[in-house]
């Protein structure tokens, strides 16, 4: 079967690939060269997909029946000409049964039915009655997180920096804010439930309600449905980070924690990927295999992946990629240098 890793980054996307074993890597790429590329997804019908954005050009989908060649999509998710609202960046993109989704910056959320051919935008979030007090967190508006329940497709979590994290009931016609139990980011005055910078959300692929998310303010998790949070950070060296993952394989949660908001680096240098075997309760270094010497990196909430069958990777902002195949135990550094690298995602082969 193998494996095939596709890597954004701010230059271009990079594909590694390797057998089962996992021991020797091939690397092929860049596509989109001098393109940033933000996400990658797969459409249902055996094509993959591929976001990316642009300073001057704004953000386009693309898809590909062979990770080789792509064409653009014409009717990709887009907010109406001449609005206030611009397409800057596709965060996300998520298929659940014969749905697929989007989410956007300027934040907003698309579900396409065809694949991916057309798109249309879920009006029940994207004109929230909240919307007027949405501001954006220092990596803009960004609808970055598209959790769909897999004992209830009609149950969707959405994440939103810097907003926070929304629940669907009723198959995405309307949505109910959830962040009860912490500290809001950005003040509000007038809305009370909103302003909370989530970085990432997470579900457990055992228990429905339970949730996990990596918050500006924090780690924490939720055992209804996103209804209360409560803190989980015994054993971390910082609550701040950017992507939470959880490998269904062994249960295990990994985050990989950041001095501070202040200062969005690994504390004294020591780059570090911290899990927890006890769904939260406590967390410690997941194994061995890291750089040396000081290492001030940081891994962005996008850039993370996890499959039950082909490993855990992640890649940093310095261009670095790492993987474990042993759920966490060893780590290994691929030894490519890449530009920036913005998303990570496992891909089906």
């Amino acid at each position: 079967m193998g494996v095939t890793l596709a890597v954004g980054t701010e230059k271009g996307a990079y594909l590694f690939r390797s057998d089962d074993a996992r021991s020797e890597w091939d690397l092929q790429g860049p596509l989109f060269k001098g393109w940033r590329v933000t996400a990658f997804g797969e459409a249902g019908d055996g094509t993959y997909l591929l976001a990316t954005g642009s300073n001057w050009f704004g953000a386009a989908l693309h898809r590909s029946p062979d990770l080789k060649e792509w064409a653009q999509i014409v009717d990709g998710p887009a907010w109406p000409d001449g609005g206030e609202r611009k397409l800057t960046q596709i965060w996300t993109l998520n298929r659940a049964g014969e749905s697929l989704f989007a989410g956007v910056d300027e934040a907003g959320l698309f579900r396409s039915s065809d694949y991916g051919d057309t798109w249309q935008p879920l009006e029940g979030l994207n004109e929230h009655p909240t919307r007027p007090a949405w501001q954006p967190g220092f990596g803009g508006l960004a609808a970055h997180k598209v959790v769909v329940d897999w004992s209830n497709p009609d149950r969707v979590w959405v994440a939103i920096s810097a907003v926070g994290v929304f629940r669907s009931d009723d198959g995405g016609e309307t949505w109910v804010t959830k962040n009860h139990g912490i500290e809001s980011t950005v003040e509000d005055e007038l809305e009370g439930d909103i302003g909370y910078c989530v970085h990432c959300i997470v579900q457990d692929p055992t228990d429905a309600d339970r949730l996990y998310r990596q918050e500006h303010q924090g780690v924490f998790r939720s055992f209804d449905g996103g209804d209360n949070w409560e803190r989980i950070e015994t054993g971390l060296p910082a609550g701040f980070g950017f992507p939470i993952v959880l490998d269904r394989a062994s249960g295990r949660l990994f985050v990989v924690p950041l001095e501070s908001d202040e200062n969005r680096l690994p504390i004294d240098g020591e780059f570090r990927v911290y899990r927890s075997d006890d769904g939260g309760e406590s967390w410690s270094i997941s194994g061995t295999g890291y750089p040396v010497a000081p290492t001030f990196t940081a891994v962005l909430r996008g850039a993370m992946d996890a499959d039950q069958r082909k490993g855990i990777y992640l890649g940093t902002t310095a261009g670095k990629v790492m993987a474990t195949a042993d759920a966490g135990e060893t780590w290994t550094t691929l030894p490519w240098t890449l530009p920036r690298i913005l998303s990570v995602r496992v891909l089906e082969n």
